[in-house]
């Protein structure tokens, strides 16, 4: 932990300078790879930090870092109001209160007419977690949502406070996230790595640079409220990833079943919800298509760039 009036300090030494202004609540991994391209389309970039650290890694990306801990602070809020564009990348119970909403809209309130007078476009990242099971079936974004978990329950709650806080925001309902430095090579050079067999389940995921993209498509495009899936072309069964990742580096897996698999609650839960997730929506919208329709056009771009 650290003493937030140091990074408020720093924070208010920094004046906006661009009528192009990026507000980022969190910079993690989806975050932090979008940085590159707003600084080449000029923008001033901010983002919220919850220790010394984390501060840091913000200043080494040249972004500026503001103190937020679950309270909304006098330079946060002056930030919000100078800012042209914000995304949230904060899990809903990532910072308390945070059980039952989003931490972000708990802090700053509902009138962003308001709090953000200047705001052009916002977007929160959400997760496919909000449909539940569909044992197997494609998932869309107009259809009624079942979450089957904690985590997917609160992403629901998540955009409904973001729905109701009068910004104009984008949802994106994110599959499996992979990319540099989190991928399927990390899984399989791990001690303990094992391919886990469950017949008939398939999963979706999306490389960060696809999200980039879409993001940045939408942000040239702004259609406040609406809802865009973010997945690539091929749901596809977890084990034939982990196995495709171990023929790349010439690594034999142990194939375990799924009822066998010694794994924590945690982990045997992703297995719990069989869905497909359709990207149509966005495709016809926004014209978006991802760079890496399939995961092994993804891996094989990983293995290249030896971003793994």
């Amino acid at each position: 932990m650290y003493r937030g009036d140091v990074l408020n300090t720093m924070a208010r030494q920094v004046k906006l300078q661009s009528d192009k202004t990026f507000l980022l609540f969190g910079c993690g991994y989806v975050a932090s790879a979008l940085v590159d391209e707003l600084k080449q389309h000029g923008f001033q970039i901010f983002a919220t930090a919850r220790t010394a650290q984390k501060a840091q890694e913000c200043r080494a990306l040249g972004i500026s870092p503001i103190a937020f801990n679950g309270t909304a602070t006098r330079q946060l809020k002056s930030v919000l109001r100078g800012a042209t564009h914000v995304l949230s990348s904060i899990p809903p119970a990532s910072i308390p209160p945070g059980e039952n909403g989003d931490p972000i809209i708990e802090a700053l309130g509902k009138n962003w007419d308001k709090i953000a007078p200047n705001l052009k476009w916002a977007g929160y990242l959400s997760a496919t977690s909000v449909y539940g099971n569909r044992n197997g079936h494609w998932v869309f974004e107009d259809e009624l949502l079942r979450p089957t978990n904690a985590r997917g329950k609160q992403r629901v709650l998540a955009e409904l406070a973001w729905y109701e806080s009068g910004a104009p925001v984008h949802i994106f309902r994110l599959a499996g996230i992979y990319g540099p430095e989190r991928n399927a090579f990390k899984r399989v050079q791990s001690t303990h790595a094992r391919a886990i067999i469950k017949p008939g389940h398939v999963s979706s995921r999306i490389h960060v640079d696809d999200i980039v993209s879409a993001l940045l498509l939408s942000m040239d495009k702004p259609n406040p409220l609406r809802i865009y899936n973010l997945a690539d072309d091929m749901p596809s069964p977890p084990q034939d990833v982990l196995n495709y990742a171990a023929k790349l580096l010439d690594i034999a897996l142990p194939q375990i079943p799924f009822e066998d698999a010694d794994m924590s609650p945690l982990a045997r839960s992703f297995y719990t919800d069989l869905r497909r997730t359709s990207n149509a929506h966005i495709k016809s919208e926004l014209n978006w298509s991802p760079k890496y329709a399939h995961y092994k056009q993804g891996l094989k771009a990983l293995l290249k760039t030896q971003d793994r």
